[in-house]
């Protein structure tokens, strides 16, 4: 049975903490932290951030790695009456000091062995950001250490005062290219959406999520409120960089859900394997399309494993899934609208489109973001006037298509429709269709300026290991699958293809 929803956010910590105070509720590469001991820790968070002088409201930028002092800096802050700032623990300084600026954050907590990076981003702010970091082999004198602070607080906040209504968590995301921008999510709207996301992917108390997702991202930050609101285990990597360790820890663990991207699955499905993962009973894909030529193979990998298909945004966490029992029946769709909520495809007048037509993607409920941190036109742009009363509909800016039974597809990106040849064209179909070519381990594709045709299609490939594929062999399979007008113009094979930090393809970078 699922937990009665709690009104703030960090209330499932502390109930849990209060139901199930020795079981492991992170577990990192330094130990298992109980829910008591987490609980703890956010408390004295909570109490030094107050007694340095945080008030109702205040920023609270979190550059640390994927560890339980992460999460307990965002329990923490949420328990102070702050909003917590995910930062990318990868994050170079001048992006750093971008979000600090923006977000005008009262305090900066950052791990020892990024103080350097930390310290020229406070210094290229220009303005009063109060810093703490963790220890670090280094001798470090100019900040006062986390550790020594929390050791030296009492576990004893004052109640915040906080509503549900109120301002959690600002995400900042710029997809693949541009300025990163500021998104608002509440209290009450990241509290329904994982609930929501609780429900459909049938989670319980016993569950241990294992996850390689930045927590400074929705995908990642999800996986905690997962574990927090269920009482279950979060058993957390720092990166996906070592891959055979994970595959370990999943076993050694017996990690019974695990939640990737389509290059994770794509690298997993590359290696060697001597077994199986038989403890995974759930899989989750999102940030981006899952080609349906991985299924047969995660399939072998995780035989005893749902696999979900969905779809998501930043500005709402989460909007679609598909039932894994339609998943051999309709291999392509992110399903239906997530429980609670609607999500509708509407042409260029606001009308539903009809199956089989294209348009952009809508979505209404209770998840939606407030806005933009300090972009009242960008707000205005994204977040439109709905059906009912008062009521503001979430514009996806990405197109979509639905089939005879409202299944949603995702056609692509608005930067992912190429207009070449007089037609319309989705890049991710084609690479739909490049993926399924044996010994292709990872495929985009872009549009690129010509002459002749206004855009040509350009495809970018990473070969599996040991393959051998030429260009010429991937066009020619190309051929056999698409139209004319769909077909790629050139084929360039790459070592590897550009990421961003949350491990989406940084398409800007390959043209």
């Amino acid at each position: 049975m699922r937990p009665p929803a709690q009104p703030l956010l960090h209330d499932s910590l502390i109930g849990s903490a209060q139901a199930v105070p020795r079981r492991d509720a992170v577990v990192d590469e330094y130990g298992p932290r109980t829910y008591e001991e987490l609980a703890d820790e956010s408390l004295r968070f909570a109490k030094l951030l107050q007694d340095e002088g945080l008030q109702p409201g205040d920023r609270v930028a979190l550059y640390l790695d994927n560890t339980a002092r992460c999460a307990a800096g965002i329990f923490g802050t949420l328990i102070a009456g702050g909003v917590f700032v995910g930062v990318n623990p990868q994050t170079k300084a001048e992006k750093l000091a971008l979000i600090l600026g923006d977000s005008d954050a009262a305090f900066l907590l950052a791990e020892g062995h990024s103080l350097n990076i930390a310290a020229e981003a406070v210094a290229q702010r220009g303005s009063a950001t109060r810093m703490f970091a963790t220890e670090t082999s280094a001798a470090v004198t100019a900040f006062p250490t986390l550790e020594q602070a929390l050791a030296a607080t009492e576990p004893q906040p004052a109640t915040a005062g906080t509503l549900p209504a109120d301002l959690a968590a600002l995400v900042y995301t710029s997809g693949t290219t541009g300025r990163p921008k500021g998104v608002m999510l509440s209290h009450e709207a990241l509290v329904f959406v994982i609930g929501s996301i609780a429900e459909y992917l049938r989670l319980d108390a016993d569950d241990r999520i294992l996850s390689i997702l930045p927590l400074a991202y929705t995908y990642g930050l999800s996986q905690l409120l997962l574990a927090a609101r269920l009482g279950g285990t979060l058993l957390l990597e720092r990166t996906f960089a070592f891959p055979g360790r994970t595959l370990e820890r999943i076993h050694s663990e017996r990690a019974t859900v695990f939640a990737a991207l389509p290059t994770v699955y794509a690298t997993l499905l590359g290696m060697q394997h001597s077994r199986t993962y038989d403890s995974v009973s759930c899989l989750t894909n999102a940030a981006a399309g899952l080609p349906p030529s991985f299924h047969d193979g995660i399939k072998r990998l995780f035989p005893r494993a749902r696999l979900y298909r969905m779809y998501g945004q930043t500005e709402c966490v989460r909007v679609s899934y598909l039932e894994p029992e339609l998943l051999e029946a309709k291999p392509t769709s992110v399903g239906r609208a997530i429980p609670g909520t609607k999500a509708v495809v509407l042409d260029e007048k606001g009308q539903p489109v009809a199956p089989g037509e294209t348009g952009v993607l809508h979505v209404r409920g209770p998840h939606l973001m407030m806005g933009y941190w300090g972009d009242s036109a960008l707000t205005k742009d994204w977040l439109r006037k709905g059906p009912g009363p008062g009521e503001r509909m979430l514009c996806t800016h990405d197109h979509f298509t639905i089939d005879d039974e409202g299944l949603l597809y995702f056609v692509g990106r608005t930067d992912d429709i190429v207009k070449t040849r007089g037609e319309k064209v989705s890049t991710v179909e084609v690479e739909n269709v490049l993926h399924g070519l044996d010994g292709v381990s990872q495929a985009a594709v872009v549009g690129v300026p010509d002459d002749l045709l206004g855009e040509a299609l350009q495809a970018y490939v990473v070969l599996e290991e040991g393959a051998v594929l030429t260009e010429e062999d991937i066009l020619r399979f190309a051929r056999s699958k698409l139209e004319n007008f769909m077909m790629p113009k050139e084929v360039v094979l790459l070592d590897e293809l550009p990421l961003t930090e949350s491990g989406k393809v940084r398409k800007g970078s390959l043209v």
